[in-house]
């Protein structure tokens, strides 16, 4: 099955959009979970399943960003916990719902046979069904990744992002009057003519960015990834309207929400005796806000 496919049924099955984001942030997880970190992270999120599954909420995708699990490897100790707890967080996202894509937020893109390198990383050892990448190098260190949509795996390529530095570069202006992101944004719709499940990451931050690279999109079937809803200020109700505005496939969209769904206690930094069920109740706002069918 393609990439393309694979989202449209997984969508299609859980009547949502909803990307999970999974960034584990120490400071806001309930020490009562263990005492190594590849005990403490797996737990953490195994209990938040749980309650997710006892309440019928099933995301449309997870994407766990491998820099909030890594950061706790100390290899030159032989420690390698961090790495640790990324996989049995994946092979929990596999358990508790299966068939649900797993998005590796990972960011890799380097000359050729590096970028092939960190392209067997993510989707051969990690065996995640997509990565993200950004394509300042160009087509040698994208087609690497790339070559994988013939397994029906997916690469999601950097194209307007949701930080606040993203205008710095990615809103340069070029030469013949265009962006820098529109640019890139041609680039991503010739690739995706060869290898078909090549997305684009595009933030909820950007809603008049959003609006011209989804209009544009909509006509050549280039998944989005759509991070920025949640902490960082991004509405999915704006999002969900540019898209349906703009004749894209809801389908083949992908609304992420992080720390807003697993730590929504963040800015109070107070943990809450119910956390599993607050964490629930954020989720369950953002699927009512991204529903299709």
């Amino acid at each position: 099955m393609s990439y393309l496919n694979f989202l449209r049924e997984t969508a299609e099955k859980a009547g949502n959009v909803v990307c999970m984001g999974l960034d584990p942030i120490m400071d806001y997880i309930p020490a009562r979970l263990g005492y190594r970190i590849d005990e403490i992270i797996p737990n953490f999120f195994e209990e938040l399943f749980d309650e997710m599954s006892n309440r019928y909420l099933k995301p449309a995708a997870f994407k766990p960003n491998q820099g909030y699990f890594i950061r706790h490897d100390a290899p030159l100790q032989g420690d390698f916990s961090g790495s640790l707890a990324l996989s049995k967080t994946i092979k929990l996202c596999r358990e508790y719902f299966p068939r649900t894509p797993v998005i590796l937020d990972f960011k890799r893109g380097d000359i050729a046979a590096s970028s092939a390198n960190y392209a067997k990383e993510g989707f051969e050892r990690w065996v995640a069904d997509a990565v993200t990448i950004f394509p300042y190098m160009g087509s040698d260190s994208v087609i690497p990744f790339l070559e994988y949509s013939v397994k029906g795996l997916g690469t999601y390529i950097l194209n307007r992002t949701s930080n606040i530095g993203g205008k710095d570069f990615q809103n340069e202006i070029l030469q013949d009057g265009s962006t820098l992101y529109e640019a890139v944004g041609k680039k991503i719709i010739e690739w995706a003519k060869k290898y078909p499940g090549t997305g684009a990451v595009v933030g909820a931050t950007s809603m008049k960015e959003l609006k011209a690279l989804a209009t544009l999109y909509a006509k050549h079937d280039i998944s989005l990834l759509i991070p920025g809803v949640g902490s960082q200020g991004g509405s999915a109700e704006q999002v969900m309207s540019t898209l349906k505005k703009a004749k894209y496939d809801l389908r083949i969209v992908r609304i992420n929400s992080s720390s807003g769904i697993s730590h929504p206690w963040k800015k109070s930094r107070h943990i809450p005796e119910n956390w599993a069920s607050v964490s629930a109740d954020a989720l369950e706002a953002l699927i009512d806000e991204c529903k299709i069918g």
